[in-house]
């Protein structure tokens, strides 16, 4: 329970401070810490602005922050929401409490486990029911303590309770350390161990830049089955973990713009764009490899890549 209040408390600070931001500017548009939402909210603010003379701040904030302040009215967009890992804020805001609205165009994602190529064929590691052999797990112990250690995700992300309940589920977490921790260094590390030629395994989604940066193979799981995926996150219940169980591969993921429902009446234009706003993994994927790998300033990539597709954008503006 001291998780969860800590977890309200912070949610409503951070809401709190927001909300001097949001009485200064028109819209505040949220920015979750993963490359793809980061190009993304930067391209939202851009549109707006050009083509729609509105001001637009950028403000930093998880997944639950940022739905609560779309709630509040402190904050208005979330610029990449993912299906159905977001599920449970999904429920509460856009359909209990109807202060959130979806974009219903959507792009297509997936999420798995992911180990390097080469090291996975040299140890014969295919499934991730390898990972529950003890003699597997030794392979990715990076700190000499015994024990494998594997990425399941950043601290804030609805993705990493999933993977810690599918560790439970699977059993690896007998044999594992499971490590939260902030993407670009899980992804510095990853890179690291490739070129010592050492183990590295760990949460992988795409639309994403890694798998053009390096050669990752998917580990092998049982297809997705709902009667066998139940899914609590923190939020809704103090004993998550004990109540949930995830044996099976992840669903196909679906991506979504998500914005208040206040925008319908005090930005009509900007409700609308951000509605039919699309885009395609495609441009997501080119998008967060500019940004991450290329290191080009989001800002300058964000201009550029609106001057690029004009028609594209200019079509999020026709009602």
């Amino acid at each position: 329970m001291k998780r969860i209040a800590k977890n309200t408390l912070g949610g409503a600070v951070a809401v709190a401070m927001t909300a001097t931001c949001a009485m200064a500017q028109d819209i505040v548009v949220g920015v979750p810490n993963w490359p793809t939402a980061n190009a993304t909210s930067h391209i939202i603010k851009l549109a707006l602005e050009q083509n729609l003379g509105l001001e637009v701040e950028l403000q930093t904030g998880t997944n639950a922050i940022i739905f609560e302040g779309m709630d509040k009215g402190s904050m208005h967009v979330h610029p990449e929401v993912w299906l159905p890992n977001q599920q449970n804020l999904h429920d509460t805001f856009v359909t209990e409490k109807g202060s959130v609205a979806m974009n219903s165009n959507s792009v297509q994602g997936f999420t798995s486990v992911c180990i390097p190529k080469g090291f996975a064929e040299e140890h014969g590691i295919s499934s991730i029911e390898d990972l529950t052999n003890p003699d597997t797990a030794a392979l990715f112990d990076s700190n000499g303590d015994g024990t494998g250690e594997i990425w399941i995700g950043a601290a804030g992300w609805a993705s990493t309770n999933v993977e810690r309940i599918r560790a439970k589920s699977i059993g690896y977490d007998q044999v594992f350390d499971l490590v939260e921790m902030d993407e670009t260094i899980a992804y510095a590390q990853l890179d690291n161990a490739i070129k010592a030629g050492e183990g590295w395994v760990g949460q992988c989604y795409g639309p994403h830049y890694i798998f053009a940066l390096h050669d990752l193979t998917t580990l092998e799981e049982t297809p997705h089955d709902p009667e066998r995926w139940t899914v609590v996150q923190p939020t809704d219940d103090p004993n998550w973990l004990e109540n949930s169980s995830a044996d099976v591969g992840w669903p196909s993921s679906t991506l979504h713009v998500f914005y208040a429902t206040s925008l319908e009446s005090d930005f009509p234009e900007a409700a609308a764009m951000l509605a039919n706003m699309s885009l395609d993994s495609d441009a997501l994927s080119s998008m967060a490899f500019e940004v991450a790998v290329n290191n080009k300033d989001v800002e300058v990539f964000a201009a550029e890549w609106i001057a690029a597709n004009e028609d594209r954008v200019l079509g999020w503006f026709v009602n």
